[in-house]
Protein backbone atom coordinates (compact mmCIF):
# COMPACT_ATOMS: atom_id res chain seq x y z
CA UNK A 1 0.00 0.00 0.00
CA UNK A 2 1.47 3.57 -1.05
CA UNK A 3 1.23 6.80 0.91
CA UNK A 4 2.31 9.08 -1.52
CA UNK A 5 1.49 12.52 -2.54
CA UNK A 6 0.87 12.44 -3.57
CA UNK A 7 -1.01 10.32 -4.04
CA UNK A 8 -1.27 10.98 -7.35
CA UNK A 9 -0.58 10.57 -10.79
CA UNK A 10 -1.78 11.94 -13.84
CA UNK A 11 -5.76 11.47 -14.29
CA UNK A 12 -5.15 10.15 -17.51
CA UNK A 13 -3.36 7.67 -15.94
CA UNK A 14 -0.97 7.22 -18.77
CA UNK A 15 -0.60 10.71 -20.15
CA UNK A 16 2.03 12.27 -17.62
CA UNK A 17 3.93 9.11 -18.72
CA UNK A 18 3.81 9.73 -22.51
CA UNK A 19 4.61 13.38 -21.64
CA UNK A 20 7.70 12.75 -20.40
CA UNK A 21 8.45 10.19 -22.96
CA UNK A 22 8.40 7.09 -20.53
CA UNK A 23 6.89 3.77 -22.20
CA UNK A 24 7.54 2.09 -18.70
CA UNK A 25 4.06 2.59 -17.89
CA UNK A 26 1.69 2.23 -20.88
CA UNK A 27 -1.75 1.42 -21.11
CA UNK A 28 -1.76 -2.15 -19.89
CA UNK A 29 -3.31 -4.74 -22.56
CA UNK A 30 -6.01 -6.64 -21.35
CA UNK A 31 -3.63 -9.68 -20.46
CA UNK A 32 -2.00 -7.47 -18.06
CA UNK A 33 -3.24 -6.66 -14.42
CA UNK A 34 -4.26 -2.63 -13.74
CA UNK A 35 -2.18 -0.04 -11.87
CA UNK A 36 -2.13 -0.53 -8.19
CA UNK A 37 -1.80 2.87 -6.65
CA UNK A 38 -1.32 1.62 -3.43
CA UNK A 39 1.87 -0.42 -4.76
CA UNK A 40 5.53 0.71 -3.31
CA UNK A 41 7.13 -0.05 -6.79
CA UNK A 42 4.88 1.77 -8.34
CA UNK A 43 5.75 4.80 -6.62
CA UNK A 44 8.97 3.93 -6.48
CA UNK A 45 9.04 3.97 -10.35
CA UNK A 46 7.28 6.33 -10.08
CA UNK A 47 10.12 8.86 -8.37
CA UNK A 48 12.72 7.09 -9.91
CA UNK A 49 14.12 9.77 -12.46
CA UNK A 50 15.95 12.67 -11.26
CA UNK A 51 13.12 15.11 -12.16
CA UNK A 52 10.73 16.07 -9.66
CA UNK A 53 7.10 14.47 -10.45
CA UNK A 54 5.31 17.22 -8.75
CA UNK A 55 7.39 20.10 -9.12
CA UNK A 56 9.43 21.73 -6.20
CA UNK A 57 6.96 24.31 -5.16
CA UNK A 58 4.82 23.95 -2.26
CA UNK A 59 0.80 23.31 -3.27
CA UNK A 60 -0.66 26.58 -3.31
CA UNK A 61 -3.54 25.94 -0.73
CA UNK A 62 -1.21 25.05 1.81
CA UNK A 63 0.90 28.43 1.33
CA UNK A 64 -2.50 29.95 1.71
CA UNK A 65 -3.16 28.42 5.18
CA UNK A 66 0.47 29.93 6.41
CA UNK A 67 -1.24 32.76 8.84
CA UNK A 68 -2.62 29.34 10.51
CA UNK A 69 0.78 27.85 11.85
CA UNK A 70 3.47 29.15 14.14
CA UNK A 71 7.06 28.29 14.25
CA UNK A 72 7.73 25.63 16.00
CA UNK A 73 4.66 24.06 15.99
CA UNK A 74 4.72 19.62 15.35
CA UNK A 75 3.20 19.03 11.61
CA UNK A 76 3.12 15.85 10.15
CA UNK A 77 3.06 15.90 5.93
CA UNK A 78 1.25 13.05 5.07
CA UNK A 79 1.94 10.81 2.21
CA UNK A 80 4.67 13.80 1.16
CA UNK A 81 6.11 12.34 -1.59
CA UNK A 82 9.34 13.80 -2.32
CA UNK A 83 9.05 16.84 -0.63
CA UNK A 84 7.60 19.69 -1.34
CA UNK A 85 5.87 20.43 0.78
CA UNK A 86 7.07 19.40 4.08
CA UNK A 87 10.40 20.93 2.61
CA UNK A 88 8.45 24.61 2.29
CA UNK A 89 7.13 24.00 5.84
CA UNK A 90 10.21 23.49 6.90
CA UNK A 91 11.39 26.41 5.52
CA UNK A 92 8.67 28.48 7.73
CA UNK A 93 10.29 27.44 11.22
CA UNK A 94 8.12 24.40 11.33
CA UNK A 95 9.39 20.84 12.91
CA UNK A 96 7.99 18.76 10.23
CA UNK A 97 8.15 15.02 10.13
CA UNK A 98 7.52 14.20 6.36
CA UNK A 99 6.36 10.32 5.77
CA UNK A 100 6.02 8.78 2.71
CA UNK A 101 5.55 4.78 1.70
CA UNK A 102 8.57 5.45 -1.61
CA UNK A 103 12.13 5.35 0.05
CA UNK A 104 13.04 6.69 -3.03
CA UNK A 105 10.87 9.38 -2.46
CA UNK A 106 12.00 9.97 1.31
CA UNK A 107 15.06 10.06 -0.28
CA UNK A 108 14.68 12.99 -2.82
CA UNK A 109 12.88 14.51 -0.27
CA UNK A 110 16.18 14.82 1.90
CA UNK A 111 18.31 15.64 -0.92
CA UNK A 112 16.02 19.20 -1.71
CA UNK A 113 15.66 20.26 2.24
CA UNK A 114 19.69 19.32 2.19
CA UNK A 115 20.09 21.63 -1.01
CA UNK A 116 18.12 24.50 0.60
CA UNK A 117 19.98 24.09 4.11
CA UNK A 118 17.09 23.22 6.07
CA UNK A 119 16.16 20.24 8.25
CA UNK A 120 13.70 17.81 7.41
CA UNK A 121 12.60 15.00 9.11
CA UNK A 122 11.83 11.96 7.02
CA UNK A 123 10.19 8.50 7.49
CA UNK A 124 9.07 5.70 5.76
CA UNK A 125 5.57 4.79 6.41
CA UNK A 126 2.88 3.28 5.32
CA UNK A 127 0.06 4.72 6.76
CA UNK A 128 -2.26 1.72 7.28
CA UNK A 129 0.14 0.18 9.82
CA UNK A 130 2.25 3.26 11.06
CA UNK A 131 2.14 4.30 14.27
CA UNK A 132 0.91 7.63 13.63
CA UNK A 133 0.53 8.64 17.87
CA UNK A 134 -1.93 9.87 19.94
CA UNK A 135 -1.94 13.70 20.43
CA UNK A 136 1.34 13.84 18.87
CA UNK A 137 1.22 16.68 16.18
CA UNK A 138 0.44 20.57 16.17
CA UNK A 139 -1.07 20.13 12.75
CA UNK A 140 -1.59 17.39 10.13
CA UNK A 141 -1.27 18.22 6.15
CA UNK A 142 -3.05 16.05 3.55
CA UNK A 143 -2.44 16.79 0.08
CA UNK A 144 -3.56 15.06 -2.05
CA UNK A 145 -3.37 11.65 -0.75
CA UNK A 146 -6.61 10.09 -3.08
CA UNK A 147 -4.15 6.87 -3.70
CA UNK A 148 -6.32 5.67 -0.62
CA UNK A 149 -9.36 3.74 -1.44
CA UNK A 150 -12.08 4.16 0.86
CA UNK A 151 -11.09 1.14 3.31
CA UNK A 152 -7.44 2.94 3.80
CA UNK A 153 -8.91 6.16 3.40
CA UNK A 154 -11.31 5.58 6.57
CA UNK A 155 -8.53 4.18 8.39
CA UNK A 156 -6.01 7.54 7.09
CA UNK A 157 -8.73 10.35 8.70
CA UNK A 158 -9.54 8.10 11.98
CA UNK A 159 -5.79 8.03 12.42
CA UNK A 160 -5.52 11.65 11.70
CA UNK A 161 -7.92 12.95 14.22
CA UNK A 162 -6.59 10.71 16.79
CA UNK A 163 -3.17 12.10 16.12
CA UNK A 164 -3.56 15.76 16.24
CA UNK A 165 -3.02 17.41 19.47
CA UNK A 166 -6.89 19.09 21.19
CA UNK A 167 -6.50 22.33 19.24
CA UNK A 168 -4.31 20.88 16.34
CA UNK A 169 -5.56 21.48 12.49
CA UNK A 170 -5.80 19.62 9.29
CA UNK A 171 -5.03 20.95 5.78
CA UNK A 172 -6.50 19.35 3.44
CA UNK A 173 -6.86 19.37 -0.42
CA UNK A 174 -8.19 16.86 -2.98
CA UNK A 175 -10.18 16.39 -5.74
CA UNK A 176 -13.55 15.92 -6.63
CA UNK A 177 -15.77 13.82 -8.66
CA UNK A 178 -15.84 15.93 -11.47
CA UNK A 179 -11.88 15.45 -11.64
CA UNK A 180 -12.64 12.61 -14.09
CA UNK A 181 -13.43 15.01 -16.72
CA UNK A 182 -10.68 17.19 -16.30
CA UNK A 183 -8.32 14.23 -16.03
CA UNK A 184 -5.49 16.45 -15.37
CA UNK A 185 -4.61 14.53 -12.05
CA UNK A 186 -5.26 12.18 -9.46
CA UNK A 187 -6.05 8.32 -9.77
CA UNK A 188 -9.03 7.45 -12.84
CA UNK A 189 -11.27 6.14 -9.59
CA UNK A 190 -14.38 7.84 -8.75
CA UNK A 191 -14.37 5.92 -5.05
CA UNK A 192 -11.44 7.95 -4.12
CA UNK A 193 -12.62 11.24 -4.85
CA UNK A 194 -13.79 13.52 -1.57
CA UNK A 195 -17.21 15.25 -1.39
CA UNK A 196 -18.38 17.80 0.28
CA UNK A 197 -20.74 15.20 2.56
CA UNK A 198 -17.85 12.40 2.56
CA UNK A 199 -15.81 15.01 4.07
CA UNK A 200 -18.06 16.47 7.07
CA UNK A 201 -19.15 13.04 8.01
CA UNK A 202 -15.45 11.44 7.69
CA UNK A 203 -14.66 15.04 10.59
CA UNK A 204 -18.30 15.71 11.89
CA UNK A 205 -16.30 15.51 15.82
CA UNK A 206 -13.51 18.11 14.57
CA UNK A 207 -14.76 21.76 14.07
CA UNK A 208 -15.09 22.86 10.06
CA UNK A 209 -13.35 25.93 9.70
CA UNK A 210 -13.56 26.11 6.04
CA UNK A 211 -14.44 23.56 3.56
CA UNK A 212 -15.19 24.22 -0.25
CA UNK A 213 -15.45 22.91 -3.79
CA UNK A 214 -13.81 24.68 -6.57
CA UNK A 215 -12.49 24.52 -10.02
CA UNK A 216 -8.45 26.22 -10.38
CA UNK A 217 -5.58 25.78 -12.37
CA UNK A 218 -2.86 23.65 -11.11
CA UNK A 219 0.57 23.92 -12.36
CA UNK A 220 2.41 21.62 -9.77
CA UNK A 221 5.12 19.76 -12.50
CA UNK A 222 3.76 16.91 -14.84
CA UNK A 223 2.06 15.20 -12.03
CA UNK A 224 -0.83 17.78 -11.12
CA UNK A 225 -1.35 20.57 -14.32
CA UNK A 226 -4.46 22.16 -15.65
CA UNK A 227 -7.85 23.10 -14.78
CA UNK A 228 -8.95 20.60 -11.78
CA UNK A 229 -11.94 19.85 -10.06
CA UNK A 230 -10.68 20.88 -6.16
CA UNK A 231 -12.47 20.55 -2.40
CA UNK A 232 -10.05 22.29 0.27
CA UNK A 233 -10.84 21.57 4.16
CA UNK A 234 -9.53 23.51 7.23
CA UNK A 235 -10.34 21.80 10.49
CA UNK A 236 -9.78 22.05 14.01
CA UNK A 237 -9.69 18.98 16.40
Amino acid sequence: MCNNEEDQLNQKPYGADREMGSSSLSPPSQSHAPLDFQAESFWDQRYSTDEYFFGLEPNEFLRSQTHQLTPGQKVLALADGEGRNGVWLAQQGLDVLSVDFSPIAIAKAQRFAASLGVTLTTEVADLGTWDWGVERFDAIVAIFIQFAGPALRTVIFQKIQAALKPGGLLLLQGYTPRQLEFKTGGPPLVENMYTTELLQESFSNMEILHLLEHDARLSEGIGHNGMSALIDLVGRK
